[in-house]
């Protein structure tokens, strides 16, 4: 079976994480500050302040922003739940809008549609889904008028560009995750990334229990520290990401020239101010052929992914907060068309000339 995702730990994670070990030292430490400053460089960010997970990451990132019980935060139905569950974390109210079907990020037309009909719109909540940057030219020129806190949920996306310019750094806090199958890993883990000083400290007080020194405790936080354990596999993995990424690109082109002319699915887009890093490569196709399509890949030994089979707001917990159905058409259309197919870096050219084989072949059933 071709799987959907294969994390890859090398020579040098084993070799910095015996480092660690040896040192004794296996709480945050010298590799956790390596790490931050070193991917806080590569975002093109100031600060970084690694800690937990990615939805700590996001959670941390709405309180620097002054998010408080309340507060409205416009966000987009489809991706992970975290993304509006670290809204509810601060006791403020996610406030969903509509997606591009085409990039499946947030659309700047509908954001501003939701900016007028909500009003005292707090912040917002934007996700650079599957590795591909939102458009930020639109996103930033609404954030002049409307005059909100923007918060990158970036943890799909290490290395995704809009214009030449790494996310993460377009807005007043972003979030990133190192999750297992992430383009970074650290098996757990997530990381901060904001361009003020006076936010940097106080995300780093929310992460360590809310110290200002070691036995001052000035604000309310939590313990959503990072490992230096988790920080060296994270420093290794920094050295290799644009290899990765490459191999990635490489392979989710190879993909899209193979697929171009196929009627039964749609490739995903590419706009040309964009460089998508693939985290995912997500298909569209028909609703009612998706399951005959994933268990036809299954029986030829290509493993699929749906991400994400329901928009947060129909999942059973937002219903019971008063959330219905038909707020965002476009996403729950395409809740039921997407499937994500095999595009890491581990595959070999016999891989995805399977996956294409498999796939094109679906069509002559």
């Amino acid at each position: 079976m071709i799987n959907i995702v294969c994390p890859i730990i090398e020579k040098k994670e084993r070799q910095l994480i015996k480092e660690v070990l040896d040192s004794k030292i296996l709480a945050s430490g010298k590799y956790v500050e390596q790490f931050e400053q070193s991917f806080a460089k590569y975002s093109g960010a100031k600060f970084g302040i690694a800690n937990a997970n990615g939805t700590t990451s996001l959670h941390v990132a709405l309180l620097m922003c002054g998010i408080k019980p309340g507060d409205k935060v416009v966000t987009t139905p489809f991706s992970f739940i975290a993304t509006a569950n670290s809204i509810l974390f601060c006791g403020a109210k996610p406030i969903f809008t509509d997606i591009d079907p085409k990039t499946f990020n947030i659309d700047p037309i509908e954001l501003e549609n939701t900016l007028i009909k909500e009003r005292n719109i707090k912040a917002v909540l934007i996700v650079h889904l599957y590795g591909l940057s939102c458009d930020m030219d639109a996103i930033l020129k609404l954030k002049k008028k409307y005059k909100f806190e923007l918060i990158e949920d970036s943890c799909q996306a290490h290395g995704a560009e809009f214009k030449n310019k790494k996310v993460g750094s377009f807005g007043d806090a972003a979030a990133f995750s190192f999750y297992a199958t992430k383009n970074i890993i650290t098996g757990e883990g997530g990381i901060i990334l904001t361009n003020d000083r006076k936010s940097d400290k106080y995300g780093r007080q929310i992460v360590n229990h809310g110290r200002d020194t070691y036995s001052i405790h000035t604000v309310l936080g939590y313990n959503y520290r990072l490992t230096n354990l988790a920080a060296a596999i994270g420093i290794a993995q920094l050295e290799q990401i644009e290899n990765r990424i490459a191999k990635r690109i490489s392979n989710a082109l190879k993909y899209n020239d193979a697929f171009k002319n196929l009627p039964f699915l749609k490739t995903p887009s590419i706009p040309t101010n964009c460089r998508h890093v693939f985290h995912q490569y997500t298909i569209k196709i028909s609703a009612k052929e998706r399951d005959m399509f994933i268990k036809y890949l299954a029986k030829n030994g290509v493993s699929s992914g749906i991400y994400y089979s329901s928009v947060i707001y129909k999942q059973p917990f937002y219903k019971k907060l008063g959330y219905k159905s038909g707020l965002c058409g476009q996403a729950e259309k395409i809740a039921k068309e997407v499937v994500s197919i095999p595009v890491h870096p581990v595959l070999s050219k016999a891989d995805t000339d399977k996956v294409v084989e498999v796939i094109k072949s679906y069509g002559k059933c």
